[in-house]
């Protein structure tokens, strides 16, 4: 039977100290196995203790696209910066970027930055780093990632690459152009990646099963149908490595929370919660033992 080795990440940690206490919880209940470190987080330094307390796996989550950066020199006149001070946004940090705004030094500047905080707060580098909202996998982005990632000898990170995302007709049509977006943009990082020397996990899921859509059938056939689409040599190595992106939480209560702008409306939401108290099901446990599923970290593959 082929043995799978499933990484569940919560993204997110040190968001504020409700998503902190819900993914701890997740942790606890052997729901999640990873955890990926917002250090611009109001919380962040409350995660990292978190994470050392209950010997939680940890790695970077990247976060060029909501807050206040981390390296002081940027946090005034730079190109990272909308007129209000602060990160462009998700879509805005897309705008920029398309229209040649965004100056590469600074996106290292700040990468860097980045990983030497978490390093200040958690005493180690981190064994794998993504990126926020996935801006890790963008145009001019990835190189620079890529290159931050080998400078510090971080072996791997996500790439975003769901099988069966288009099959989803459950996903609204807008959310659905942002993940196709990701999706032809991760594909283009592939290669830049793997002359770094990247490597990240064979099959990844996440964008299907977010927030509403998140149920034990719905992770359960994601997981399944991935695995039977897999090419023939991977499967012959008799293990496949799977990694589920999720963002378990107590939701968010304002103004407590966030990058340094407040929570947002993806945080407040009830969805937080629905995820947290479906990765704890007991039959979703029972699934993973059924079928051979082995949670773990980074750092076990």
């Amino acid at each position: 039977m082929l043995q799978v080795k499933l990484i569940v990440t919560g993204d997110d940690f040190g968001y504020c100290p409700r998503r902190n206490q819900g993914i701890v919880d997740c942790f606890l209940a052997g729901a999640i196995s990873n955890v990926s470190l917002l250090v611009n987080g109001s919380a962040a330094a409350d995660a990292a203790k978190l994470a050392r307390r209950y010997n939680i796996p940890i790695g970077l989550h990247a976060n060029l696209s909501e807050g206040s950066p981390v390296c002081e020199v940027l946090k005034t006149n730079s190109s990272l910066l909308n007129q209000d001070g602060f990160f462009h946004g998700k879509m805005g940090f897309r705008t920029a970027l398309s229209k040649g705004l965004l100056n590469m030094s600074e996106v290292k500047q700040e990468l860097k930055a980045q990983v030497e905080l978490f390093h200040e707060l958690t005493g180690h580098l981190p064994p794998h780093m993504d990126g926020h909202q996935h801006v890790h996998v963008l145009p001019e982005v990835r190189h620079v990632f890529a290159e931050v990632l080998e400078e510090y000898g971080i072996k791997y990170t996500r790439v975003p690459i769901e099988p069966g995302l288009h099959n989803c007709d459950w996903i609204p049509p807008s959310l659905m152009d942002f993940y196709l977006g990701v999706e032809e943009d991760s594909f283009n990082t592939v290669d830049v990646f793997t002359k770094h020397g990247i490597r990240w996990p064979d099959i990844y899921i996440g964008l299907s099963t977010m927030g509403r859509n998140m149920s034990v059938s719905s992770i359960r056939s994601a997981i399944d149908s991935a695995v039977l689409q897999l090419p023939a040599r991977a499967a012959q190595s008799g293990t496949v490595t799977i990694e589920l992106m999720v963002h378990p939480g107590y939701p968010s209560v304002p103004p407590v929370g966030g990058c340094g702008e407040g929570p947002d409306d993806f945080s407040q939401s009830w969805e937080r919660l629905h995820e947290l108290q479906t990765l704890i099901k007991p039959e979703l446990q029972s699934h993973y033992k059924s079928r051979n599923i082995q949670l773990c970290s980074f750092k076990d593959l």
